[in-house]
């Protein structure tokens, strides 16, 4: 079956293994998508700024943010370099590969920090082929709050620039991603942004307490205005104590098809964002793409609802999106 993924941190994660996302030993390369049904996949190029001094107060945060903008500059140019016959770089809808022949590396950048309130930067990033931008991490940014466990952060909305980021990549045609962002974030992206969103990489609250996911009423408005949460594999974000199993996986996206909808909900699998260990049982990487099949149909979803999840939604987001 043909899918898209729409978050993997195998860039970023490769990079600092001094390894290559063509191939090698982490959960996701361009190999074992092409040969499991890939036909495109996000790729973030993901930056923790606590590895460049944020948190420190010797170090001025703005030199943080630029030195972490540098490493994604560095990440989106190893991309680039991997460019083959069997793997190309898209910019636009028409681009997408349908076929087995070749996979579609979309850019990505997870922390919207990097842009430390110069606007030009996300003109530069596009320019270079990033398509969907993260707004946070786990840190406050330019652009907002993050998820918390501290009901006052997660009442934090964008800032004056962070609707103005909103703005400007509706302009681009960038994909918003609310994914790590403040409740109050999202609904600020939900309300003032004229383009779907999506939240890349987060599963339902109702079935795992977890700030990073969301809850029914935010489904819904996510599905009611367009957009498409993608859900995640990481075991803490499936289930609040223990190992997750494939089931778990179905079960999330059940309820997530209940409040966003049938068109409303993709894949967005976190792989190397975070330890093997932490995968649900059976599933180790993208070639065992094919037990999540299984496992959605034996929840009962259709063929069809499958494709959708699988491959529809998320390319209706590039296709709307995208200019």
């Amino acid at each position: 079956m043909r899918w898209i993924d729409m978050h993997c941190d195998t860039v970023s994660e490769a990079l600092k293994r001094g390894e290559n996302i063509e191939r090698n030993n982490l959960c996701a390369d361009v190999e074992r998508l092409l040969q499991s049904g890939a036909r495109a996949q996000f790729f973030a190029c993901f930056v923790n700024a606590a590895e460049y001094g944020y948190g420190n107060k010797s170090i001025p945060e703005s030199r943080v943010w630029d030195e972490a903008y540098r490493k994604v500059l560095e990440m989106t140019e190893s991309v680039q370099k991997a460019e083959s016959g069997r793997f190309r770089i898209a910019v636009k809808p028409e681009q997408i590969c349908r076929d087995g022949d070749a996979l579609s590396g979309i850019l990505a950048v997870e922390e919207g920090g990097i842009l430390n309130g110069r606007p030009e930067r996300l003109d530069e990033l596009y320019n270079r082929g990033v398509r969907l931008l993260t707004l946070t991490w786990n840190y406050k940014n330019c652009i907002g709050s993050p998820n918390s466990r501290e009901q006052a952060v997660m009442e934090q909305g964008l800032s004056r620039f962070g609707f103005c980021v909103l703005e400007q990549m509706n302009s681009l045609g960038m994909i918003i991603d609310v994914s790590h962002l403040s409740d109050a974030g999202f609904r600020d992206c939900i309300a003032r942004s004229s383009a779907p969103v999506v939240a890349s990489h987060s599963n339902a609250r109702a079935l795992c307490r977890h700030p990073r996911n969301l809850s029914d009423r935010m489904l819904r408005v996510l599905g009611e205005k367009g957009g498409v949460a993608g859900v995640n594999f990481y075991s803490p974000f499936l289930r609040e104590r223990g190992k997750a199993e494939l089931s778990d996986i179905a079960r999330h996206i059940r309820r997530m098809v209940r409040f966003a909808g049938e068109e409303g909900v993709a894949l967005g699998s976190d792989f190397d964002g975070f330890a093997p260990a932490d995968c649900p049982a059976g599933l180790s990487g993208v070639t065992d793409m094919e037990k999540i099949w299984a496992a959605l149909e034996k929840e009962g979803f259709t063929q069809r609802q499958i494709e959708m999840i699988a491959w529809d939604n998320a390319k209706r987001i590039i296709n709307d999106v995208w200019r």
